[in-house]
């Protein structure tokens, strides 16, 4: 492994390390706080974050309302997606969460032909059709057994997705101070309105402060180890890391939580990781001009 790939496998792993820590604490404040209040602290923690380090670094000058609109579409998907998240937690093994969350990229396979205009190559469908076969795997709908927590986990992926998507027509245009001051900041105004709709907003006390500014931290520093580790190697070498996740957060739910370690979720989740990985792979190709691409691609 040369020390490129050494230094973006090492941002994997903070990554790694931040989603697994923001899961943890995320489901011990579910008995105080709702959704809506987590991602409102959340929040709050954010905004002060990365107004400090903007500040500090002389940056808040590159805070852009050009293109609110689209900032207030991806931060509602962003926020339904991190509410569904966070209540799935409560509801289904994290194992089950995660292996689930790992279908966000072949929701973007599928979704991007339509929002931000890509190719699609034939095969990917076909890669995106064995992912979901790994869903089915992890669900299991036919067994009885279907949780509505697998429902909200699925469609957390896509919301996931949809932000992916619009994070990238973004990109284009904005830098990363104002796509992370808007992130915090809209989404602390979504969280304020939803968790205030009923007049009670449960503070946080000394026992779920803590693990507050836990979530609060592990969101910010999740997005950026993973940025730079994309910033030092192509994604199709380093999202294989990140499938580590899977493994990692069973076994943890089994030690901490008397979570039962289901050979068929990994099973599932190893399909699903393991489409997404063979989609990079393909996306990593150049496409040919149509007069020179082979049948099938």
């Amino acid at each position: 492994m040369d020390r490129t790939t050494l230094v973006a496998a090492t941002w994997m792993l903070g990554s790694i390390v931040s989603f697994t820590s923001m899961a943890v604490a995320g489901r011990a404040v579910s008995d105080t706080h709702d959704t809506f209040e987590i991602m409102l602290f959340r929040s709050v923690i954010g905004l002060g974050i990365v107004l400090s380090v903007a500040g500090l670094t002389g940056r808040l000058r590159e805070v852009s309302a050009a293109r609110l609109p689209l900032h207030v579409t991806r931060n509602i998907a962003h926020f339904a997606g991190q509410n569904l998240w966070f209540y799935a937690l409560t509801l289904i093994p994290l194992a089950q969460v995660f292996a689930l969350e790992f279908t966000s990229p072949l929701w973007v396979l599928v979704l991007a032909p339509l929002i931000v205009g890509e190719r699609v190559r034939p095969v990917q469908y076909v890669i995106a059709a064995l992912g979901f076969a790994g869903v089915l795997i992890v669900a299991r709908p036919f067994s009885g057994e279907l949780s509505v927590g697998l429902l909200w986990a699925g469609m957390a992926a896509l919301f996931f997705a949809l932000t992916n998507l619009l994070t990238r027509r973004l990109t284009r245009h904005d830098g990363i101070v104002t796509i992370l001051f808007w992130l915090t900041a809209l989404q602390l105004l979504f969280g304020l309105v939803c968790a205030g709709w009923d007049g009670d907003i449960a503070l946080p006390d000394a026992a779920t402060a803590p693990w507050l500014a836990l979530i609060g931290l592990a969101g910010l520093t999740a997005h950026f180890c993973l940025t730079k580790a994309l910033s030092q190697a192509p994604a199709s070498t380093v999202m294989p890391v990140d499938f580590a996740r899977l493994p990692i957060i069973a076994l943890i739910g089994a030690a901490f939580y008397a979570e039962p370690l289901d050979p068929m979720v990994l099973l599932g989740g190893t399909i699903i990781a393991g489409a997404a990985y063979a989609n990079l792979r393909v996306a990593a190709r150049p496409l040919l001009p149509e007069s020179h691409r082979p049948h099938g691609e």
